[in-house]
């Protein structure tokens, strides 16, 4: 594990918000840095290798074939992490109880129809 992620998961590993994280869970080929099984949600930190080379191309089908199996990706930098491990992982915990966008209960109804 590098530094940021050996921080972060000082925090993770505490169970914030609740929830519970694990540490390099295998997701097909991939390893992902953090996962929240019960929200679906795979923490990747993002350190300046991503930005080299064909990295970004290999982490786009590396994120395309996780979401692709039903989870949400969420990129942290390495350095927010080491400017405020707490912090981060207290938004992480916040980002994985309340996604942006949650899937519908069901159709609409159908005009005349009561909710």
């Amino acid at each position: 594990m590098t530094v940021p992620e050996h921080l972060l998961w000082q925090q993770l590993r505490h169970r914030p918000g609740g929830l519970k994280f694990r540490r390099q869970h295998p997701i097909g080929p991939y390893i992902a840095d953090f996962c929240c099984l019960q929200h679906k949600l795979v923490i990747e930190i993002e350190g300046m290798v991503h930005d080299m080379g064909d990295q970004p191309s290999r982490d786009l089908v590396r994120f395309q074939y996780i979401k692709a199996n039903g989870f949400r990706v969420l990129r942290v930098s390495a350095r927010r992490v080491l400017e405020d491990a707490i912090g981060t992982a207290e938004a992480i915990a916040a980002r994985a109880a309340s996604p942006l966008h949650r899937p519908a209960d069901g159709p609409p109804p159908r005009a005349g129809e009561a909710n």
